[in-house]
């Protein structure tokens, strides 16, 4: 996925030329209003990649740019934000009918991190996975219903295990769904290699698995060390491992962080995430999670289920413990806060 801001055209090819030189298959390029769907047309204009294009929060989006891309990508839990009173069936219905008449593919894309409420609301708090199975059966089962096939799915977890468990209890159902692998906010190497393998390895040795994408925090200059670590993981699998030999330990300091895509909006943060890293050293052996996220999309879900969590604005960072938003700091002041309430939560272990 490319990391600049798509509005950036010359920024965005030049990674997109980065991105195929390491033998990216598909390249996944964010719009999120008009400007960035300007922008993405004459991207496409300029290179021969197979492009998906993420809707964002704005499925209307499809309309414009379906005929200058491979593949739309939509997150089932992001429809309720625009026209709140249509029926979400009604929306991929639309997204269907273009995608068709574009000969597009489509991706549905579901996320722990920002689910519909509808569905949460349906399953016990303490079950992350039921409601995102359950989202991605769903739109499954309308596709199907209206004849629209040349579909994936993805599920989404930054939890290395729940991912595991939701590929698995998907493609238990749906065998024959094509899926793509995905750990999100899998966080800074080395711990987000291997967290990414550890859910990725048992899966592809199972024959769980059509594509795949590696989401690692990383200057923009290195986001094509995601396809490396893909291209390994599979060559792993190829060669027979089932299992990631390096496992990271989810019982000691965890530290969330999403990937340094386009929705960025402040590029600040792939500092701050390494800073925070490095401040936090001293607490490695204690079972504490910290979100840092960059935009709005995934950032709340996310940090609101981390121990604590920064969830980075164009300005300000939004801290929170454990759900209980602490207030906004900027930048160069969070990492003072955050480590005051992360020694709180050591005396409180």
């Amino acid at each position: 996925m490319c990391a600049t801001p798509t509005r950036q055209i010359e920024d965005t090819l030049a990674q997109i030329r980065n991105l195929e030189a390491v033998n990216a298959d598909i390249i996944r390029i964010a719009a999120d209003n008009q400007r960035d769907a300007k922008a993405l047309i004459e991207i496409r204009a300029q290179t021969g990649a197979n492009l998906s294009v993420d809707l964002q929060e704005n499925y209307r989006l499809a309309a414009v740019l379906a005929p200058h891309v491979e593949k739309i990508r939509y997150n089932p839990g992001h429809l309720y934000h625009h026209e709140k009173r249509k029926p979400w069936q009604d929306k991929v219905k639309y997204l269907a009918d273009i995608a068709a008449q574009n000969d597009c593919a489509m991706r549905i894309g579901v996320n722990a991190g920002s689910m519909d409420p509808a569905k949460l609301d349906a399953f016990p708090a303490d079950d992350s996975i039921a409601p995102m199975i359950a989202s991605a059966l769903d739109h499954c089962e309308l596709l199907d219903s209206i004849g629209f096939t040349r579909y994936c799915v993805s599920l989404k977890d930054s939890d290395p295990h729940k991912a595991q468990d939701a590929y698995e209890r998907f493609a238990a159902q749906r065998p024959e769904i094509p899926l793509h692998l995905g750990v999100t906010e899998a966080g800074m190497p080395p711990e987000g290699v291997s967290k990414t393998r550890m859910a990725f390895l048992p899966l592809l040795a199972q024959g769980i698995g059509d594509t795949l994408r590696v989401s690692l925090t990383l200057p923009y200059e290195l986001k094509q060390q995601e396809i490396e670590v893909g291209r390994k993981i599979i060559a792993d699998a190829e060669a027979g491992q089932s299992e990631e030999t390096n496992a990271f330990d989810l019982n000691t300091l965890n530290i969330i962080s999403c990937p340094s895509c386009s929705r960025v909006e402040n590029e600040a943060f792939i500092d701050l995430a390494q800073q925070v890293k490095v401040r936090t050293e001293y607490a490695k052996a204690y079972a504490i999670s910290i979100a840092v996220m960059g935009c709005r999309v995934n950032g709340p879900g996310e940090t609101d289920d981390a121990d604590l969590g920064l969830w980075c604005g164009p300005n300000f960072v939004n801290l929170s413990r454990r759900g209980k938003k602490l207030g906004a700091f900027k930048y160069d002041e969070v990492l003072d806060k955050m480590d005051a309430e992360l020694k709180l939560l050591i005396e409180t272990l």
